[in-house]
């Protein structure tokens, strides 16, 4: 399933951190973190709701402003 979200990160750098962890996730087939256009892409097989809390958690310890708009 792909999904995408809108964010907001502070910087280049913080977006391609938070891109590495959330390719280590298990249930993350695949994650793209754009600090340009501040979108999350993310392909993934496992239940959205479920995965979208550590999504977050993440990149949280990445960048504490971080903020995913539904």
């Amino acid at each position: 399933m792909k999904l995408s979200y809108s964010i907001e990160v502070d910087c280049a750098n913080c977006a391609a951190k938070m891109e590495a962890a959330l390719n280590r996730m298990e249930g993350v087939t695949s994650a793209r973190v754009n600090y340009l256009t501040q979108k999350l892409s993310l392909e993934t097989d496992a239940d959205p709701e479920k995965l979208l809390p550590q999504v977050v958690k993440a990149c949280k310890r990445v960048d504490a402003d971080f903020e995913l708009k539904r």
